[in-house]
């Protein structure tokens, strides 16, 4: 299985449960192997197979958890 990693930009994270809840969604996706959230950069990398997962289903999940993506 190919990889890819993405970078996004999480706006509206105040704390360690905003970290916490926007990695529980990420992780949630299917084909999505890891992900690590920084607070303190307000950003998400995700490592994925694109051709289970992509920029729309990562936009979503932050969404509809009540983030931004920036």
């Amino acid at each position: 299985m190919a990889t890819e990693q993405a970078t996004i930009g999480v706006g509206g994270m105040s704390c360690q449960g905003c970290v916490k809840n926007v990695t529980g969604v990420l992780q949630a996706l299917p084909g999505v192997s890891a992900v690590e959230v920084s607070l303190e950069k307000a950003q998400a990398s995700i490592v994925f197979d694109p051709a289970q997962a992509g920029m729309a289903q990562f936009r979503d999940a932050i969404e509809g958890a009540g983030f931004d993506v920036i």
